[in-house]
């Protein structure tokens, strides 16, 4: 099986994870309830991890770093702790529905700031303009999980800045493939999972908040127990109940290998296996291809459709072939009706670092067989 769906969760993992996931079964029991051996290792690897998160995305406090369950855990907690029913949440057009859904559970009033695909400046003209002085917060996707279109976040949070609108940033398609930079976005919170671009395992993510923060869910803490509300710091007001601690120290070990790997590595190898990917498939009659004009600002993810079939046909195909690949939707209605592809959905092909340029060839000639219906 040739894997190119790293978009949705990175499969092949560094060696150094699946050893720290084995080691702290062996060694970890639970941080803060205890003074014992197994106790404190859990402590001191919980705080590894959030050491190597504010290193990695420029947080100030260490203590602003936050151990999730997903992506869409933090965002939930985003959401909840910035919005009330009633306000009014500017998005862009390519939100996941870890953002859509938590705000249309809440009662909020949704102003979508609509663009074009891969057009970064009629992004900022969208939200320049929907950013009203009744605006409460606003949400941004880093990049698109659909089709790999960066949208330009640092940009849209100056914006914000300037309106005082505070600022939710998805950096789950951007976390350990782009800089991620807290301190020179000046968001608010920036949520990430860290089974994708950190190559940690799945039920990990980080949350990067402010001081001032609600809760999603209530519990111990193993701190400040005689108070019947979460601790009011972060970030045990963040943590109710027992860490997942394998998955703690195996996120760790993620992060350590994207630092001492390095964010620009990533990224470059991930682009040219991506501008590989759309040179073989321009050139095969009956394939639509998503890319951007210029490839500068697309990651390691892209979308295309064949007239042959449909999506989902396609991808049934694919992976008889042997190649696992994500289509229809791709929970992202939002990204889809922006890019015109609501009614087809597309076929998308996602990379890591452990991808090969030989995996794309043999990806590019299956591809040609299905469009040819042989």
């Amino acid at each position: 099986m040739i894997y190119l769906d790293s978009a949705a969760t990175t499969f092949q993992k560094p060696r150094q994870v699946k050893a720290a996931v084995a080691r702290a079964l062996d060694t970890c029991s639970s941080p803060g309830r205890g003074g014992y051996k197994l106790a404190m290792n859990a402590a001191e690897e919980l705080f590894r991890c959030r050491e190597r998160a504010a290193r990695l995305f420029n947080v100030p406090d260490v203590e602003r770093v936050a151990v999730t369950f997903n992506a869409t855990h933090g965002l939930n907690i985003a959401i909840r702790s910035l919005a009330r029913p009633g306000d009014r949440v500017v998005i862009s057009g390519w939100e996941h529905n870890s953002v859509l859904r938590p705000l249309h559970a809440l009662g909020a009033d949704i102003a979508v700031a609509w663009s074009p695909l891969f057009d970064r400046d009629a992004a900022i003209r969208a939200f320049d303009f929907a950013l009203t002085g009744d605006t409460r917060c606003a949400v941004v996707n880093h990049v698109s999980n659909v089709f790999g279109f960066e949208l330009p976040v640092y940009e849209i949070a100056a914006l914000c800045r300037k309106r005082g609108v505070p600022l939710i940033v998805d950096a789950s398609q951007s976390a350990g493939v782009l800089p991620v930079d807290y301190a020179a976005l000046g968001a608010d919170f920036v949520a990430m999972p860290g089974h994708k671009g950190l190559y940690g395992p799945q039920g990990t993510g980080i949350l990067i908040a402010p001081g001032d923060v609600t809760p999603l869910l209530y519990g111990g803490s193993g701190s400040d127990s005689m108070n019947p509300d979460m601790p009011p710091y972060l970030p045990d007001r963040l943590e109710a109940g027992t860490h997942n601690m394998p998955g703690v120290a195996g996120l760790s070990a993620g992060l350590d290998f994207v630092e001492r790997t390095g964010i620009d590595a990533i990224a470059g190898h991930e682009r040219a296996l991506i501008r590989r990917l759309i040179r073989g498939l321009s050139g095969i009659s009956g394939v639509r291809v998503f890319a951007s004009p210029d490839h500068g600002r697309q990651t390691g993810v892209l979308s295309f459709t064949l007239d042959a079939m449909g999506s989902e046909e396609a991808g049934e195909r694919l992976g008889a072939m042997g190649f696992a690949v994500r289509t229809g939707l791709h929970c992202s209605p939002l990204a889809h009706k922006s890019a015109g592809t609501l009614r087809t959905g597309t076929i998308r092909a996602s990379v890591s670092y452990f991808n090969t340029a030989a995996e794309i060839d043999a990806f590019i000639e299956a591809v040609s067989a299905a469009a040819r219906g042989s």
